[in-house]
């Protein structure tokens, strides 16, 4: 028998996580169980703390067979997919990450920005496969700085994004529900930002307030030579018409790091020369993703201390 509190890990951890949360937690190690719902009847009365993944979550069912848990601690800043209501009338805590993956996730869409406009992955193959060589200068880009630049969502990341767009000397736009304190111009939707900028990155928080948010008519209002990054969630982008956008050349690119279904997204994005993929990886550096692990890790061994919780969502 152990006095240690128990914890379900519902999504993979780096062993670095893993090792430190089992000085403190016995780990039950739900994301690789052969059978979940053993593992449940068996360890679901012991269990007071649940470390998910942003692109997971915890919903009312799973909270249910847990009468002893006190918190969910969100390996990310994302926690659309955790069931808030749910967690607020069980008396559950939930914390995310936030601030630790800020600069990387502005820096992934800056790289997908600069990726896509001046086809980056596509100047590597033709120098690989030998067209350089072959054919001679690939054809033309476009050039980055000093575009429009329009950004949905001007919260943490939005900043961060702002911010290297100034070093750009990129005129900047934005839409949200309401005005900000900032020099920016302001549009109260993406539809209505759509048509004033030539570069449109998506950094809105996730859930069912903003699916879809980039709809079919925000797509429609961006001009033909526009490149769309998704640094969000793929919920946030009506994912069917972008598709159709990039395969009409009704929009010049995009680079995503995010999808509906992930990881087997549509087959249609492998399909399409004007993309730039990612696989969620925004804030995979070594440093940001040892950061996030150790703010989860305090969030968790604070609810245990009956301490304050350093950064609480509900």
């Amino acid at each position: 028998m152990t006095d240690k509190p128990g914890l379900l890990v519902v999504g993979p951890l780096p062993d670095w996580d893993l090792d430190a949360l089992a000085q403190r937690f016995t780990i039950h190690r739900y994301f690789d169980a052969p059978d979940r719902a053993a593992m449940l009847a068996a360890h679901g009365p012991t269990i007071r703390a649940i470390s998910t993944r942003g692109e997971i979550g915890a919903d009312a069912a799973l909270m249910d067979v847990l009468p002893k848990l006190e918190i969910i601690s969100v390996y990310g800043v994302g926690y659309d997919l955790v069931d808030i209501p749910a967690a607020r009338a069980r008396g559950v805590r939930v914390t995310n990450t936030p601030d630790v993956l800020t600069e990387d996730v502005a820096d992934m869409a800056f790289g997908l920005l600069l990726a896509a406009a001046r086809r980056i992955p596509a100047g590597d193959a033709w120098v690989r496969d030998g067209s350089w060589a072959a054919k001679g200068a690939m054809p033309l880009a476009t050039r980055v700085w000093g575009k429009r630049l329009g950004i949905v969502g001007l919260g943490r990341i939005g900043l961060a994004i702002a911010r290297r767009a100034e070093a750009f000397r990129m005129p900047i736009a934005y839409s949200a529900r309401a005005r900000k304190d900032v020099p920016y111009d302001w549009h109260p939707t993406p539809a209505a930002l759509a048509p004033h900028v030539d570069v449109l990155v998506v950094s809105a928080a996730g859930g069912a307030t903003t699916r879809n948010l980039v709809d079919r008519a925000a797509i429609a209002a961006l001009r033909p030579h526009a490149v769309l990054v998704n640094v969000s969630r793929g919920s946030v982008i009506e994912e069917a018409a972008l598709i159709e956008a990039l395969r009409e050349r009704r929009i010049a690119a995009a680079g995503l790091d995010v999808f509906l279904d992930e990881p087997t997204i549509d087959p249609a994005f492998a399909t399409l020369p004007n993309t730039v993929l990612q696989p969620h990886a925004a804030s995979a550096t070594l440093e940001t993703r040892q950061a996030i692990g150790r703010l989860m890790r305090e969030n968790l061994e604070a609810q245990m201390d009956g301490r304050p919780l350093p950064s609480p969502v509900a």
